[in-house]
């Protein structure tokens, strides 16, 4: 593969920073942080320019704090400033990167997704024989284990600047011999990336036609038994040997038993939110959060849940109901729309 160049320059232009401040303020105006940050926008830009291209610039300290839902994770948020500078280098790498991936990997890239990943899965299973078998595997600690040295190596097949590199590798640095800071952007990239090699080994020395992964957890569909068995060992040495991961779980299983994937369980025929996406929008109902419902009603848009959790609403909330998008109210009352659902 060729690989970039001038890429540093690129990233640490004035013009670049600007942009970079643009994207890491979304959604974020009203914080204090950026507000400060904004006071003195020229001030501070300029700063982070000469900073860069001087060869000083470090990061500043993380804040850290635990989130619990899905699990426990320690979240590590960067100065705004810091954010500044991720965002305008990764408008400047992300494109050179991505078109390595293959299309299958479905994480924190544009025009992916959950939704995409849950249709791409749902029509395998309508490809595949209803007697054959999944895969899917899930890899323990993905972000505390990856090691920096290998992601370093990775990300060099693609890029050849130096200063870049170096850059990029400042915000890996997660203060413990292995391991990502949770809650950078460039670490959204360095996930997609490290498994890299991994899809492609799964597509073209095992010859899975039908394969799928969102961060770590991948799904392997319509094989035999034997072949998933088989498979489940030969990505365990891969996973030992060239990236220095394992498995935290794996199934194997009928495709007719329906897949567990990306918040969702899937059959050929049909798909459903995950129960715990049913407790979590009937929370936020009772505590009346509009955003949040308007949220996981999204999350249910392609599901035959999505009728049941409305009519749940428009029963014993109907004052909430009535504050909901009205594309929501056209899709509870479209009859092509999937039917309501039973048990999950």
């Amino acid at each position: 593969m060729k690989r970039a160049g001038y890429l540093f320059d690129q990233a640490t232009s004035h013009a670049a920073l600007y942009d970079g401040y643009l994207d890491a303020r979304k959604n974020k105006r009203s914080t204090r942080a950026v507000y400060a940050f904004e006071r003195r926008l020229g001030a501070e830009l300029a700063a982070l320019h000469e900073e860069l291209r001087s060869g000083t610039y470090r990061p500043r300290a993380y804040n850290h704090f635990w989130i619990y839902e899905p699990k426990p994770r320690q979240i590590s948020a960067p100065a705004f400033r810091d954010r500044v500078v991720q965002h305008a280098l990764y408008r400047a790498v992300q494109p050179i990167v991505d078109r390595s991936f293959i299309d299958q990997s479905f994480a924190c890239r544009p025009g992916k997704g959950t939704h995409a990943a849950a249709d791409y899965i749902q029509r395998a299973l309508q490809q595949v024989p209803r007697d054959s078998y999944f895969l899917q595997l899930d890899i323990r600690r993905y972000y505390y284990r990856i090691d920096r040295d290998i992601l370093r190596g990775l990300i060099e097949r693609k890029i050849k600047d130096r200063r870049a590199v170096d850059l990029w590798m400042l915000f890996a640095d997660s203060g413990e011999p292995l391991g990502l800071p949770i809650g950078c952007l460039m670490s959204q990239l360095d996930g997609l990336i490290y498994l890299n090699p991994l899809d492609h080994f799964i597509k073209r020395d095992l010859g899975v036609k039908h394969y799928a992964r969102y961060v770590d957890d991948f799904v392997l569909v319509g094989l035999t038994r034997t072949e998933a068995l088989d498979y489940r060992e030969q990505i365990i040495e891969f996973l030992r040997d060239r990236l220095h991961l394992e498995l935290s779980k794996s199934t194997v299983a009928r495709v007719t038993r329906g897949i567990n994937f990306v918040g969702y369980r899937t059959w050929a025929s049909r798909r459903y939110v995950r129960k715990h996406a049913l407790y979590t929008y009937r929370h936020a109902a009772k505590r009346r959060r509009v955003e949040s419902l308007v949220s996981s009603l999204g999350h249910a848009r392609k599901t035959a849940s999505l009728r049941h959790m409305l009519t749940h609403l428009k029963d014993a909330h109907h004052a909430l109901y009535r504050q909901l998008p009205q594309s929501l109210h056209a899709l509870h009352h479209d009859r092509t729309a999937p039917a309501r659902c039973g048990r999950h």
